[in-house]
């Protein structure tokens, strides 16, 4: 089974709304991640990143509740191997 996980997007490159890249922060995890679905975010926002694509912007608040339960479930191990 594939989740959504919520990441803070720490950098992005590109001009291009199609081609706008994240460089996103899962609890300590660094990916990178497609900005296409969400060309309103910025830096220091939280987005819904599933299968290389952020799909949604998030609050931190609901971010920090993931991360805790993914914790309690040692989710994010299952992070470090996944993907570039």
């Amino acid at each position: 089974m594939c989740l959504a996980i919520p990441g803070k997007i720490e950098s992005i490159t590109g001009e291009d709304p199609l081609s706008r890249m994240g460089r996103i922060n899962f609890g300590g995890i660094l990916k990178e991640a497609s900005l296409a679905y969400v060309p309103e975010a910025t830096v220091g926002h939280y987005v819904i990143v599933h299968a290389g694509f952020a799909l949604s912007r998030v609050d931190e608040d609901e971010a920090q509740k993931v991360f805790e339960y993914l914790k309690q479930m040692e989710g994010l191990d299952d992070l470090k191997g996944a993907g570039p």
